[in-house]
């Protein structure tokens, strides 16, 4: 592998992890509000 294909590769990984924990933020978010309005 050379160093740019590395970058590369490093860059996408950060790229879909930053996808993955937008994801998660998104259902936790989605999970309290459901609850907010189930309670309230």
């Amino acid at each position: 592998m050379t160093p740019d294909e590395e970058i590369e590769f490093k860059r996408r990984r950060k790229g879909r992890n930053l996808a993955l924990a937008a994801v998660l933020v998104f259902f936790v978010l989605l999970f309290y509000a459901i609850t907010f309005v189930k309670l309230g």
